[in-house]
């Protein structure tokens, strides 16, 4: 059996046991996740003079700040649980994280609130969550490795965030076909993610797994939310 650093086994070379505990570990974390960023987003939602607060964030180029800071935490949050198995610095990153995506969040919320149809959010959020669960029970039930996306994944991830800061700095809109695309690039960035928590991490590293995955989940949940929108 291939053992990884400090001699922790790799989850898929683990026995069935702690194979099935892992992975329900990784998807309380990610359900934990989840509510801990629907409680953080309600907070941000519910600030005096939130209407400011979204108009500063997206008025000119300070989105291009707002983005900027949130990939800096990513990063941070993802090095956080990702390079130690140290479980304080692991939740520490994803907790820096879910705080992170609460706030990139706050004004596409308040918009989908304010000015598109109500039900949009939980629409979306059900839609998401159909195809969260789809696409992780192909890789869960398959056994099959998705680590051949991770290049596809990268490149499109490159070019989006190329066309996202081009859009801002030139003023056009990306348009429906865009977060069709980028509802693909989720997709297969769950699949990958899937992949990983089985074949990539140790079995001690349940969290960072649940912050790879949850990372995907609300990719795929900001562009589904943009497509329903597109509608009204």
């Amino acid at each position: 059996m291939e053992t990884l650093d400090q001699g922790f086994l790799r989850v898929d070379q683990a026995d069935q046991v702690t194979r099935t505990a892992f992975i329900r570990k990784t998807y309380e974390h990610v359900a934990g996740a989840v509510l801990a960023f629907i409680g953080v987003e309600a907070l941000l939602l519910n600030i005096p003079g939130i209407e400011k607060m979204v108009v500063l964030m997206t008025s000119g180029y300070a989105w291009l700040i707002v983005l900027g800071l949130f990939m800096f935490a990513t990063n941070y949050a993802e090095k956080l649980a990702l390079s130690s198995h140290d479980k304080q610095q692991q939740y520490i990153g994803l907790g820096l994280y879910i705080v992170a995506e609460a706030v990139i969040f706050v004004p596409l919320m308040y918009i989908a609130m304010m000015y598109s149809s109500p039900s949009v959010i939980n629409q979306a959020a059900v839609i998401t969550l159909a195809l969260f669960t789809g696409l992780s029970a192909v890789v869960l039930t398959t056994g099959k490795d998705f680590s051949f996306l991770r290049s596809a994944i990268t490149i499109g991830s490159i070019i989006a965030l190329g066309l996202i800061v081009a859009g801002i700095l030139f003023g056009f809109n990306m348009g429906l076909w865009f977060s069709v695309g980028m509802v693909v690039l989720a997709a297969g960035s769950i699949l990958y993610q899937t992949s990983n928590m089985v074949h990539k991490y140790s079995t001690d590293q349940h969290v960072a797994a649940a912050l790879g995955l949850f990372a995907s989940l609300m990719l795929l949940f900001w562009y589904i939310i943009q497509i329903l929108m597109s509608r009204d």
